[in-house]
């Protein structure tokens, strides 16, 4: 299997750790950054490039897979859910790893590296990579909304709210600030 790796400051370390392990299980590891410690870099282009890496694999016919990590995988999650039919999910155990792919087909997961010791992430890891979707319809109904709704801004037979208007700042209050 293809699996495609990204962090941050937080997690380079610990991502090298994993990446020897995927690499001596017999899967082919691609390194999307970054390459050295750097104290405040930024994961978003970092994540964003593993994740449209696997959904470019996908549409090319390739199965791939992605893991992401940070100090606590939520950005890290949040940064690979942006790219198109990306399912990121953050999992916390093996029991949440499993679901991922099991109820929602998740192609990328986010660990948080401060969260887990290297042996947790490794069981985490392995257990996503092994477990297949089993394709049940309501999984495949939910996530196929979801899709829908990525592409279209719809979901048939749902009524959807309008989006905001005009951008949502990243601090919130802060344009009343100025």
């Amino acid at each position: 299997m293809r699996i495609h790796i990204a962090t941050d400051h937080a997690g380079l370390e610990f991502s090298q750790q994993l990446q020897e392990h995927l690499r001596g299980a017999g899967h082919e590891v691609i390194d999307h950054g970054p390459q050295e410690y750097d104290p405040v870099d930024d994961y978003p282009s970092f994540c964003v490039n593993a994740a449209r890496a696997v959904a470019n694999d996908w549409a090319a016919g390739t199965p791939a897979l992605g893991v992401v990590f940070g100090g606590s995988g939520n950005g890290e999650q949040i940064a690979a859910n942006k790219v198109g039919g990306v399912r990121a999910a953050l999992v916390w155990n093996e029991s949440t790893a499993r679901l991922a792919r099991e109820h929602n087909n998740a192609n990328v997961i986010s660990i948080g590296a401060r969260q887990h010791t290297v042996e947790e992430a490794i069981g985490f890891i392995d257990t996503f990579i092994a477990e297949p979707f089993p394709g049940d319809e309501r999984h495949v109904r939910r996530i196929s909304q979801l899709r829908e709704f990525e592409v279209a801004g719809t979901i048939a037979g749902h009524e959807i709210l309008p989006p905001a208007n005009g951008d949502i700042p990243a601090v919130l209050g802060a344009e009343s600030e100025a």
